[in-house]
C-alpha cells in the first residue's frame, strides 16, 4: 500500500480519564474510498477514539493526520473544514423543521453570503439559496428521500431520519464520514436500507470510518475492520480474517479461541 492510498493516519493516540486508560496507543491507517469499521465491546474506547479524530476530545499522546495535514487539537469545525464530518449515535436533527431545511443546514458551511446579504435578500443571497437547493435536491433523490423533502423530520420513521442525517452530512461535501453507530435503533429492513446507502456513499468515492455494534452490518459492508478491547487494538484486517481471529473470538465474540 502506497502513501497515496492513505487518507488518514492515526498514530499512537492515548486518552486518559483520571486513572482510566480509555484509548491505549492505538495506531492504524484508513485508505481512500473504503469502509473501515471499528468494533469492540462496550467500553472498548471506540467513541472516545472518534471524539479525538473529530476534535471533540484532545489526545493525551499521539497524532491524527488527514491528507497528511495534522488535525490533532483542532476544533470540530476546523476538522470539518478539512473534509472530515462526524455523525452521532443520538440524532442531532431539528425535529420541527422540514427535511429540506435540515439538509440545507449542512450546506450552510459552504456558503459565502454574509448576514446582511441574507437579511435584505441581496442578489448574492438569492444566488446562494438557489445553489444550495440545486445541491441538496439531487442528494435527497440519490438517497431516495426526495418525496419527504417537505415533511417535518419529527414525523419520520427512525430509518428515514438516519437518511436525513446522512443527506445533511453529504451536503457539506466531506471527503470522509465518521459514522457513530448509525444502525442503533433501526429494524432489520431499515438496517438493510442503511447498508445500501453507506455502500453508495463509498462507491461515490468517499471514505467512511464506521463504529457499529451490528456485526451483520459490519461484516456485510466493511472493506477493513479494526477491533478494540479495553482501549487497545487487538486485531485489524479484512472481515473474513477478523471472523477467524482467535483473539477476537475469545475476547469479543465470547468464544474460547480454540
Amino acid at each position: 500500500m502506497s502513501n497515496a492510498d492513505i487518507i488518514m493516519r492515526i498514530e499512537g493516540i492515548d486518552k486518559y480519564f483520571g486513572g482510566l486508560h480509555a484509548v491505549d496507543s492505538v495506531t492504524f491507517t484508513v485508505k481512500k474510498g473504503v469502509i473501515k469499521s471499528v468494533i469492540g465491546p462496550n467500553g472498548a474506547g471506540k467513541t472516545t477514539m472518534f471524539n479525538m479524530i473529530a476534535g471533540f476530545e484532545t489526545p493525551c499522546n499521539g497524532q491524527v493526520f488527514f491528507n497528511d495535514i495534522l488535525i490533532t487539537g483542532k476544533k470540530p469545525w476546523q476538522v470539518a473544514e478539512q473534509g472530515v464530518l462526524r455523525t452521532f449515535q443520538n440524532l442531532k436533527l431539528s425535529n420541527h423543521m422540514s427535511v429540506m431545511d435540515n439538509v440545507l443546514l449542512g450546506w450552510h458551511s459552504l456558503g459565502s453570503a454574509g448576514f446582511l446579504d441574507g437579511m435584505f435578500s441581496s442578489p448574492a443571497s438569492r444566488r446562494e439559496e438557489k445553489n444550495a437547493k440545486d445541491t441538496v435536491l439531487p442528494i435527497l433523490e440519490w438517497l431516495n428521500i426526495i418525496d419527504l423533502k417537505d415533511s417535518e423530520v419529527g414525523n419520520l420513521s427512525f430509518g428515514n431520519q438516519r437518511a436525513v442525517e446522512l443527506a445533511r452530512a453529504l451536503a457539506s461535501d466531506p471527503s470522509m464520514l465518521l459514522l457513530d453507530e448509525p444502525a442503533a435503533g433501526l429494524n432489520m429492513h431499515e438496517t438493510a436500507d442503511l447498508a445500501k446507502r453507506i455502500e453508495k456513499i463509498r462507491d461515490q468515492g468517499r471514505t467512511i470510518l464506521l463504529v457499529e455494534h451490528d456485526m451483520s452490518l459490519v461484516m456485510d459492508i466493511s472493506d477493513e475492520i479494526v477491533v478494540l478491547n479495553f482501549g487497545q487494538k487487538i486485531a485489524e484486517g479484512i472481515p473474513s480474517d477478523i471472523q477467524k481471529n482467535k483473539e477476537v473470538i475469545r475476547i469479543y465474540l465470547g468464544g474460547d479461541g480454540a
